[in-house]
């Protein structure tokens, strides 16, 4: 446990931090954590070859974290299988010993989904990197799951194709990542998620059974459980391979730049854009913090002075394009719009985008640490999203820069602090927990596309009762009776969301009264 971790567990009654201990505040004795290793690094052997192990501190330190950097622990032991059978026989071997199993892509996750257990193994699989299969006439790739998104897209043009899906992250982040998260990105209004474009996911289960889900066909019968496994955060199994859809490229895209003297404005243009019956390829907003903070950083010509910069795209036939963009245009004039700039070339389009694609490293340029929320609310509460979270600023004295797929109303709040200061970091905690809860209350979602892991575990005490939690305990239980794949993320306990203080008390009677509290 690190200082900062040790400071806030000691002022979890205080702070409502959470005081029932995460998998990466999991305490043991030295002398236990260095046999329990020595047992498995010695089962493990048997399955994969001796350079695909790591367990020594300065060789496992760099898979302490996720691109959630503010929680750290490091894994007993790393293994990078590099075949199917090694995987199968490792995840054999971690059941047979009780041993929990994290599995991790690149680590670009954001909500501590890939963070260690203390007591467990990290399954690396970014050795299953190769693309498998392109077929130009159904459309699909067969890819396995340590490639990367952007690699899809890259071994497709060749056929005039791509894949749809483009995180912010997507020249790093990998398919197995995307469909653990259900990935989005800023053509997911028009295109959809992770989950609308993936046919078919393999791998296997916590015991090293093969398993399969969905299929190259357009539906298939029984339960949809590929809908389940895709953004279930490594919690159900572990994916080895997908199949993915691919879409033709467009003959022509345009991107819009318009500007907003008030988010308020900018709030209903982006509702207004949706009534006129328009669905963008993309529809981003940035407020003026962030409009600076990736200007100066890309140097895009974004307008300064502007509150609020909405990006909206249109791609299709040029025909399809000239009349949406003029259509566009309109609704956002309408809608009080001061300035407004369309992109005459692919160059153009590209250096209007590259200030939104730049905008977690540009707020690393400002600030020593950022964490990134990710919630959903309404399309008609942006405006009031925004001023609330101008509010919050004020309250825990900390700046926030706002980055939103405002289509969609998937918000990407980023709150800038040092984590090297201990009360900087608490801070920021109850800030980030305090945009969930509104975002809650405005008939939102607690995440959006970055998903729940260790981030936002007390956020889900806020939204779901204690029933529907055991809904989804009893779903991963199906899969995961052992409960040692990916345990401790995304379900929160009962006796956490009794510490939180979110139990449901109705006609004055508390449901578990057995359980402390204070």
């Amino acid at each position: 446990m690190t200082n900062n971790q040790a400071r806030l567990a000691e002022r979890g009654r205080e702070t409502h931090a959470p005081t029932e201990p995460l998998p990466f505040m999991t305490a043991t004795t030295p002398d236990h954590r260095a046999a329990r290793q020595a047992e498995i690094v010695q089962a493990l052997l048997n399955c994969v070859p001796a350079h695909a192990l790591l367990w020594n501190a300065e060789d496992t330190t760099p898979y302490e974290c996720d691109g959630l950097t503010a929680y750290r622990q490091r894994p007993l032991v790393v293994c990078l299988p590099e075949t199917e059978d090694q995987v199968q026989a490792v995840l054999r071997a971690c059941h047979r010993l009780a041993v929990p199993v994290v599995a991790r892509g690149a680590g670009t996750g954001l909500s501590g989904g890939a963070l260690p257990h203390a007591m467990g193994v990290t399954l690396s699989l970014a050795k299953f990197n190769r693309i498998l299969q392109i077929d130009p006439l159904a459309r699909t790739t067969r890819v396995q799951c340590g490639v990367r998104n952007l690699a899809i897209s890259e071994a497709a043009a060749a056929h005039g194709l791509y894949y749809a899906p483009d995180p912010s992250s997507q020249i790093a982040c990998t398919i197995g990542g995307n469909i653990a998260e259900n990935s989005g990105g800023v053509h997911c209004l028009k295109y959809g998620l992770t989950l609308h474009n993936v046919l078919r996911v393999r791998g296997f289960t916590v015991a090293g059974e093969p398993v399969e889900f969905g299929s190259e066909a357009l539906d298939t019968p029984g339960y949809d459980l590929l809908a389940a496994v895709i953004g279930s955060e490594g919690m159900l199994a572990v994916t080895l391979e997908a199949t993915v859809r691919l879409i033709p490229k467009p003959q022509l895209a345009r991107c819009i730049m318009a500007s907003f003297a008030d988010v308020r404005h900018a709030g209903e243009a982006v509702a207004a854009v949706i009534a006129a019956g328009i669905i963008p390829a993309g529809l981003e907003m940035m407020d003026k913090p962030m409009t600076a903070a990736v200007e100066d950083f890309v140097h895009a010509g974004y307008d300064l002075d502007a509150a609020a910069i909405l990006l909206c795209e249109s791609d299709g036939t040029p025909e399809e394009v000239e009349e949406e963009i003029g259509r566009m245009s309109q609704v956002l004039t309408a809608a009080g719009a001061t300035k407004i700039a369309v992109s005459n070339s692919e160059q153009e389009r590209l250096t209007f985008w590259s200030g939104r694609k730049n905008a977690f490293p540009a707020s690393g340029r400002i600030s020593p640490d950022y964490m990134c929320m990710d919630s959903t609310i309404p399309r008609k509460r942006l405006a009031d999203i925004l001023l609330a979270i101008a509010e919050m600023e004020k309250k825990y004295r900390l700046r926030c820069v706002n980055v939103f797929h405002a289509g969609d109303g998937n918000l990407h709040p980023l709150i800038l602090f040092d984590a090297n200061d201990a009360d900087e970091l608490h801070r920021c905690e109850l800030f980030g927990a305090d945009i969930l809860e509104t975002s809650v209350a405005m008939g939102g979602t607690v995440t959006g596309e970055h998903g729940v892991g260790v981030e936002k575990l007390n956020s889900m005490c806020v939204q779901f009762s204690a029933e529907e939690n055991a809904q989804m305990l009893a779903l991963k239980n199906a899969f995961d009776p052992s409960g040692h794949l990916n345990p401790g993320k995304v379900i929160p306990t009962l006796n956490r969301c009794a510490e939180y203080g979110k139990m449901l008390v109705r006609a004055g009677r508390i449901a578990h009264p057995e359980l402390e509290r204070f």
